[in-house]
Formats: C-alpha cells, structure tokens, sequence
C-alpha cells in the first residue's frame, strides 16, 4: 500500500524558534536549511509533447547524499523497481509502467500520451538500500501534452460497467471513510459471461491505483493470488490487501489518507490484455 508524501523532509512550521527567527521584534533563531532528500532529477521531455505519438521519458532518483539511486528492490512482487504512473489533472486519463533501470540509475520509459492537457507524474520508488530505509516512497513531476485543454468532470459512481465487453459489478460499503480499512468487492465476468481469469500483471493480479480530485493524492494497494509472494500491504499492523481466489472475484482494499472525491482506477490483465475499469467514489 502506498500513499503519497512529499518527499522532503524540513522543519515543522508549528515548531516555535524553527527557520529564520522574528526580526521585527529582534528575535534571531538559528538558521536551518532544508533537509537533504531523495529527488526526482531530469525528467524529459522538458517541452510539451504531442498526443497519440511515442514519446521516451528519462529522470533518474538523485540520493540525499547525491549521486543516482542504483539500487532497487527486486523479486516477484508487486512491491519492486519503480512504478511510474501518469494520470491527466482532470483524472480522465492514465498510464502505468515498471520502467528498466539502467546500470548509472537512469530510468527509460517509451508512452503514447491519449489527449491534451497537464499530466501529473507519479514515480513510486522501491528502494534497496538495506533493513532501516523505507519500503517506498514517492516522487512527482510534470509533463505536458500539446492540444485545447478541456477538463472533463468526473462521471458518478456507476457500480455496473462494461469495459471491451469485459463486465465489471462493484459492491461497497454503505459508507467509505478515510483512514479506515475498508473492502469493495468487484465481479467480472468476460464478454461471454464467464468470471474472467486474471493473469499476474506487474506481479499483482490487479492494481487498485486511486488518485483524489484537485490535489491529486494517491493511493495503490494490489489483489494478490493465492501464493502470491511479496504482495501484501500492512500499515500499522493492519491489513489493506487485497485478494482473489476464485476466478471472476476480486477483494479490493482501502485505507484513503483524507476525505474527497476518489479516482480508483483498477486494472487487471485479462484474455491477454491490460483493462482499467474507473470508478468515482466518496470518501468521508
């Protein structure tokens, strides 16, 4: 399970005595400057690119200490490498990849932008630099797409969708609130009413990726197969992950960090191609 948090670190603004002192009233406090982080560095294309055609993004994750991340988690999970997802301001839109790291750290990834307008950049790092780093943590840029922008509203929730005639039936609690685990469960069944059979995309047999509206925040838990190794999410001791054991069921879990209008996004691999079913959710 992943949220994302700015990834510096700094002095605490309710902290009294922190940053340059009150000069109006002859106070002077010490002079502190902002902590050292992980960066994202160099991400091109610097200038708009154009929808539809290919397009090769770089950057790479500069280290507190400087110098290039190089090492990141490896394995059969989900929880490896780096996810690199690009979703539209107006969550109309996304895009999620495992980019190849190169041997100096430089991450390469070749996308088709579908439509006009601002992306945001989200790369969730899985870092591998021993027992007392974090799991992962998350980095985000900006890339903009030639055209007319138009911001789409974001549809209602509609718990019965059909996506490449692939059908897709959620069911939620009566409420969803934030920072509580909660579950939906979602059947799907294949154009010719069979539960569909997942195949392990991205070493999860479904991603759950949520974004909120305006701000943008994110979330992503993963539904994990039976013996899926690497694929559980524990916060604090609790449970988030999801599971599917029987073709056709998936067990989505949610633990939204604040209140909003939620993009879940969820996608799974099936009959050989990726399917992001999009649902718009309330969270109290």
């Amino acid at each position: 399970m992943k949220w994302v948090l700015t990834a510096v670190a700094g002095c605490a603004l309710a902290v009294a005595g922190c940053g340059g002192g009150d000069a109006k009233n002859g106070l002077e406090g010490p002079q502190i400057g902002k902590a050292k982080s992980f960066e994202l560095v160099g991400l091109t294309p610097r200038q708009p690119v154009v929808p539809g055609k290919p397009v090769t993004l770089r950057f790479h994750v500069e280290q507190p200490q400087g110098g290039p991340l190089t090492k990141f988690k490896k394995g059969s999970g989900p929880h490896t490498g780096v996810h690199l997802i690009m979703v539209r301001d107006d969550l109309s839109a996304i895009i999620h990849r495992h980019p190849p790291v190169g041997k100096d750290g430089t991450l390469t990834q070749t996308v088709r932008f579908p439509s006009a307008g601002p992306w945001h950049v989200v790369a969730d790092v899985y870092p591998d630099l021993g027992p007392n780093t974090a799991q992962n943590f998350q980095l985000t840029g900006k890339i903009d797409v030639k055209g007319g922008y138009h911001p789409k509203a974001l549809p209602a929730f509609a718990a019965r969708q059909t996506i490449g005639g692939d059908r897709f039936a959620l069911q939620r609690p009566a409420t969803l609130k934030a920072l509580r685990p909660q579950f939906v469960t979602i059947d799907v069944r294949d154009a010719k009413g069979r539960p569909a059979t997942f195949k392990e995309y991205y070493g999860a047999l479904a991603h759950a990726i949520f974004f909120r509206k305006g701000s943008l925040a994110y979330f992503h838990t993963h539904v994990c197969g039976t013996g899926a190794q690497a694929c559980a999410a524990n916060v604090g001791g609790t449970a988030v992950t999801g599971r599917s054991t029987t073709p056709g069921k998936l067990r989505v879990g949610m633990l939204v960090p604040t209140a909003g209008t939620w993009k879940l996004f969820l996608q799974s691999e099936i009959d050989g191609k990726i399917v992001t079913a999009p649902y718009t959710l309330k969270v109290s």
